[in-house]
């Protein structure tokens, strides 16, 4: 990841100050041989060579933090006064750390807290809904972003061109790919392909059998080739996260991009959402139901449903035709829920942390109707 970076930008000073990692937790557990169980993130942290803390902060105590309301306050307390020159974490959560530095510190900007900041390198979760957030509170001309793919079942891809947000997918890191088209997964076909009979454009359900010993293992993604010499893939939607009650075929990528262009129009943004079907009942349509949750809330709410009701219509031609006339599918119905909605229901499922994200689009509406419970 670093080469790759350092081979786009030869005149980083990326060495000269601290990477701030915003890693996982780490428990203490008497049930493994060496007594401790986390997340990816925090395992990776926990096993790093004592070289690698000389170039990386916060220190572990802090880092390792299971506590998040803690932690955030204590990673912000620690970092502050050192020289930062990247970032690495899950966008979704650097956010709000990044949001708690500027409240303490009384900055409007991360480059008045540390100058030298020039990269954030970032994944887990489509960066689209969040790099406008994360534009407003840096200097754009220093700022670059870098996304790489990776998950505990193993490390995928990179991005590896500064114009571009395609992934070179990594085929030297121990992992053997399969691939699956997406509609035929979906219809219950599980025969696979290899990376020779690949096409462009194509959604593919991705499998992986790897040297850590999963065999054949679908890893919940899909992804789309945008180059076949090299590979670089795009990652489109997840297997099980789509919405399909009325044969509309929503993928997670519609939905994000339809949001952005919403905000774009709009001057609003997202901060996260989950959707869900409402199903049709009494010879009523039935329709999509999305929680959204705003750092900058629309003027007019009615105004940004149409608008983004209108770019899922041009994304997507399946859902535009149960769109029309309202027969079969209604208006999309947004509700705008309060702040720090989705935190909260992720503390009370004990799901705090980068690895633990809000499921985007659910096929039935048990996630939903938890989260709406919270708000009566």
């Amino acid at each position: 990841m670093l080469t790759l970076y350092l081979t786009n930008f030869p005149e980083s000073q990326i060495f000269t100050g601290k990477s701030l990692t915003l890693s996982g937790s780490l428990r203490n557990t008497g049930e493994l041989v060496n007594g401790m169980e986390g997340d990816l993130s925090a395992v990776i942290l926990h096993n790093l060579p004592f070289l690698a803390e000389f170039a990386r902060t916060p220190s572990p105590d802090i880092a390792l933090m299971d506590n998040w309301d803690k932690k955030i306050a204590k990673i912000a307390e620690a970092t502050i006064q050192q020289n930062v020159t990247s970032l690495a974490g899950v966008p979704s959560w650097m956010l709000l750390l990044m949001h708690h530095v500027l409240k303490i510190t009384g900055k409007r900007n991360l480059h008045e807290v540390w100058p030298e900041l020039e990269v954030f390198f970032h994944g887990g979760v489509n960066f689209s809904p969040y790099q406008r957030q994360f534009e407003e509170i840096v200097d754009t001309g220093k700022m670059k972003f870098l996304e790489t793919y990776n998950a505990s079942e193993g490390f995928f891809g990179i991005q590896d061109q500064a114009d571009k947000r395609d992934l070179l997918l990594m085929l030297d890191y121990g992992i053997y790919y399969e691939f699956i088209p997406n509609k035929l997964f979906q219809e219950g076909d599980r025969n696979a392909i290899g990376l020779d009979e690949v096409q462009l454009g194509v959604d593919y359900a991705l499998v992986i059998s790897t040297n850590g010993g999963l065999w054949r293992y679908l890893i919940g993604d899909t992804i789309q080739f945008t180059s076949l010499h090299p590979f670089r893939i795009k990652i489109v939607g997840r297997t099980k996260h789509f919405i399909n009650a009325f044969g509309e075929e929503l993928m997670i990528d519609n939905t994000e991009e339809a949001f952005r262009i919403a905000c774009d129009k709009t001057n609003a943004r997202v901060l996260d959402y989950t959707g869900a079907p409402v199903f049709s009942d009494k010879g009523n349509a039935g329709a999509h139901q999305y929680l959204v949750e705003f750092s900058q809330p629309p003027k007019d709410l009615i105004y940004f449903s149409e608008l983004f009701d209108n770019a899922l219509k041009s994304l997507n031609s399946d859902y535009e035709a149960k769109r029309y006339h309202d027969l079969i599918l209604g208006p999309p119905q947004l509700v705008n829920v309060p702040e720090s909605t989705f935190y909260n229901w992720l503390k009370k499922q004990n799901k705090l942390g980068g690895q633990f994200k809000v499921p985007r689009l659910l096929n039935d509406r048990k996630v939903i109707d938890e989260i709406i419970s919270t708000l009566a």
